[in-house]
């Protein structure tokens, strides 16, 4: 008979000895915790103090040993194993245009585009020597670079840089004449070259002082015998919502500050015969600031044209207290911007040639203005009108 115990059995007062369990010192939970918190203590450790920028992308180390090179003995160049697909092989030119021949890998064929770049002197574009043709004496130093000044013997830009020759302006007396005056180039490189090669020489171009390179393009458009403006961003009427850009003249700063501005603008590039406005409604409407700023032009012996766009400038009664060379344009060629309207507006600055001895028209370079101008040109002088610089138009106009 086997002996069983059980509570019956067991001495009052006596419990049995509880069975003994492994404790920890912390909980499950406490110690995912734990766990958690030490990896995020490696990771921050990891981002505050690994130094390398490039963490985590492919690295590869090359190394390049430079082969020596002997005074008398050519060193071979082996050709890689394996050609490109295509290669380009850019031979410059003495007028800054680039030849880029097009090599096509696997089937050898060859192609020859030509790109417009910048010339020898491309790093001195910006000044004076890199500007073929302008004058060392029509040039003074100022806080942001050369502009333009008359010459101690009296000789002006407006009359050294004016196109066309003697025999041009002795014929334009003799019939009625038209000036065509482009602006808004130098912003958009294609547009502007554009405008500089598919135009006759005769038109005039106005450049903003804007864009990467201005100077360069203004010397290509001269290059091409093109006569050039500058165009100077004054306040229009819903300025600042309307802004012509940066060093825009403003009617309310002093004159001081104002020409300061016409400083920056005049250095950009040389080789202008005058200025014109760039926006401006409110600006030359006002008296007050635009008579300092046409003192200044004149002083340095530049013309100026008036667009045409604000009724109320006085531009032209403050060009005439100075002496100074002024036209106003008549009308703007491309205001309605299609072929049909374009084509309306040129007959009617003809007309008004036809009537008054001289017109002057300013258009943008859009494609289909530029287009429509070249046409219309063609056929302007078996018609009894001749397309002439602007220059040529306001010494007309002045002497009639």
């Amino acid at each position: 008979m086997t002996d069983t115990t059980d509570d019956l059995s067991t001495p009052l007062g006596q419990n049995p000895a509880p069975r003994r369990r492994l404790r920890l010192p912390f909980s499950l939970p406490q110690a995912t915790g734990l766990l958690l918190g030490s990896i995020l203590v490696v990771f921050l450790g990891f981002v505050f103090f690994n130094h390398d920028p490039l963490g985590g992308e492919p690295k590869a180390r090359v190394a390049i040993r430079q082969a020596p090179v002997s005074d008398d003995k050519p060193t071979a160049i082996r050709p890689p194993p394996q050609q490109p697909d295509s290669a380009a092989v850019t031979a410059p030119s003495a007028n800054g245009q680039k030849t880029i021949t097009i090599i096509d890998g696997s089937s050898g064929s060859r192609q020859d585009v030509v790109v417009s770049g910048p010339g020898p002197d491309a790093a001195d574009a910006g000044s004076a020597k890199a500007v073929v043709g302008v004058d060392q004496r029509l040039l003074e130093k100022s806080r942001h670079g050369m502009i333009p000044v008359a010459a101690a013997d009296g000789l002006k830009p407006f009359k050294a840089y004016a196109a066309g020759t003697e025999a041009d302006r002795a014929k334009a007396a003799k019939m009625p004449v038209v000036a065509i005056v482009v602006g808004g180039l130098g912003v958009g490189a294609t547009k502007t070259t554009d405008a500089i090669m598919k135009l006759p020489p005769a038109v005039t171009l106005a450049f903003t002082p804007y864009g990467s390179d201005p100077g360069r393009l203004v010397a290509q458009a001269r290059a091409q015998r093109h006569e050039v403006l500058l165009q100077v961003p004054m306040e229009p009427y819903d300025y600042p919502d309307n802004d012509p850009g940066p060093q825009t003249l403003l009617t309310t700063l002093g004159a001081e500050q104002n020409i300061d501005r016409l400083h920056w603008q005049l250095s950009r590039f040389q080789g202008y015969v005058g200025l014109t406005n760039f926006m401006g409604a409110r600006f030359v409407a006002a008296a007050a600031v635009m008579q300092p700023f046409m003192h200044e032009a004149a002083r340095r012996g530049l013309g100026y044209l008036d667009d045409g766009a604000a009724p109320l400038s006085v531009a032209g009664r403050l060009a005439e207290g100075q002496a100074m060379p002024f036209a106003r344009a008549d009308l703007i060629v491309d205001a309605v911007p299609t072929s049909v309207e374009i084509d309306k507006a040129l007959a009617r600055l003809e007309d008004l040639a036809m009537k008054r001895g001289v017109a002057i028209g300013m258009t943008s370079a859009l494609p289909v203005s530029v287009d429509r101008i070249g046409v219309w040109i063609k056929s302007l002088e078996s018609r009894g009108v001749m397309l002439v610089p602007l220059t040529t138009a306001m010494l007309k106009s002045k002497s009639t």
